[in-house]
């Protein structure tokens, strides 16, 4: 008989700052023989990656992500003054170290539309994880500001780059990004991330049924011996407003079908315990592709992340309703050791695993963070 399970809310913000003054030991195991202890959620899941959203805006209009008839001209945006700067950014990302994070991703909205960015990626690029290696600095973007940003952020110190790209022909681009920003404003701003170093360069593709999967191919042909990793998405239902349904999905199994019909591929191992992309390697040596298959896949069960808002909300779950306001506390004058009790405590009741119970969830809908605010 199959395991049925029942959906488990995310805690609320409520229950979880009830933690705050709290010292959970309980949320502590011994990662091994000689290594520090780490912190693990209710599935005994490390804390080991914070994604960082810097900015709720873009400069594009993606259907899956921000679509234009909800975030219009008249979309209310949060004002700069209950954005967290970067000292405060800081501040808190030295604590979540502190508790095992290893790496960490600015993410948005557009994080390039963040102006300075280039200052707190510097900031963040000078901490060093609990065993004394430094941190990954990686960041996700949408490749229009790229091209002339690509040195300073490498100059600053960061690690990694992943952009977005939803097509190669025009048509396509459009349709997915509703912009008038031309494809090659993309292509050039990968193509100098490649050229400074920032290698190696990830590009995202979210495939959406009878819009872009007939881009499949070509993105794979474009790809082929460029040293880009490309990386195709399921089309997911994140937040209210992207329509989402199940027959728009196009599975990462499918994807690769096509793919190996044209280019045979094999699967390779993946580069660390916990990585999302479903690695495959050309069998004729010309690269790499991989798929994130969060729908007919779900990998919850390895799920390490812990997600900053640009408000300052801590999100155990991209696919949360609530989190657990840290912004609050820190202006308030909030000690590091209560911050970080508070984060323990969230990530201690944390049993989110949205993806592996999807069906029943999209049963009871309810009320989802948008992606451009929490950071994809």
């Amino acid at each position: 008989m199959a395991k049925s399970f029942t959906i488990i809310p995310i805690a609320s913000a409520a229950t979880q700052a009830s933690v705050f003054a709290q010292e959970p030991d309980t949320a502590w195991h011994k990662a091994g023989r000689g290594n520090l202890p780490f912190l693990a959620d209710i599935m005994q899941r490390p804390l080991r990656d914070l994604r960082i959203s810097v900015t709720d805006r873009c400069n594009l209009r993606c259907t899956y992500c921000m679509p234009r008839e909800v975030f219009d001209k008249d979309h209310p945006f949060l004002p700069r003054a209950e954005l967290l700067n970067f000292e405060e950014i800081e501040r808190l990302a030295r604590l979540f170290i502190q508790l095992g994070v290893q790496k960490i991703r600015l993410t948005g909205g557009e994080p390039l539309l963040r102006r300075g960015i280039e200052r707190l990626i510097e900031a963040l690029a000078k901490l060093n994880t609990r065993e004394g290696k430094p941190v990954e600095i990686a960041l996700t973007t949408n490749a229009v500001l790229l091209s002339q940003k690509a040195q300073p952020l490498k100059d600053a110190g960061l690690a990694r780059i992943t952009a977005s790209l939803d097509g190669l022909s025009e048509e396509t681009f459009r349709r997915m990004s509703d912009s008038n920003v031309p494809v090659k404003t993309v292509l050039d701003g990968i193509a100098a991330a490649q050229r400074v170093g920032l290698a190696p360069v990830k590009v995202n593709m979210v495939v959406k049924r009878g819009v872009n999967d007939h881009e499949i191919i070509p993105m794979a042909e474009h790809f082929r011996n460029s040293g880009v990793v490309l990386r195709f998405i399921e089309f997911m239902d994140v937040g209210c407003s992207n329509g989402w349904r199940m027959d728009d999905v196009v599975p990462a199994r499918e994807v690769l079908e096509q793919i190996n019909s044209r280019f045979p591929i094999r699967q390779v191992d993946p580069n660390y315990s916990g990585e999302v992309a479903a690695r495959w390697h050309y069998a004729d040596g010309s690269g790499e592709v991989g798929v994130i298959a969060s729908v007919t896949q779900a990998f919850c069960h390895e799920c390490t992340r812990a997600r900053l808002s640009t408000d300052g909300k801590l999100y155990t779950c991209l696919f949360a309703n609530s989190g657990a306001d840290l912004r609050g506390p820190l202006r308030a004058g909030a000690t590091d050791q209560m911050l970080s009790n508070l984060v323990t405590g969230a990530w201690r009741l944390r049993y989110d695993r949205y993806s592996q119970l999807r069906h029943a969830a999209t049963e009871q809908p309810g009320k989802k963070i948008e992606m451009s605010y929490i950071g994809g």
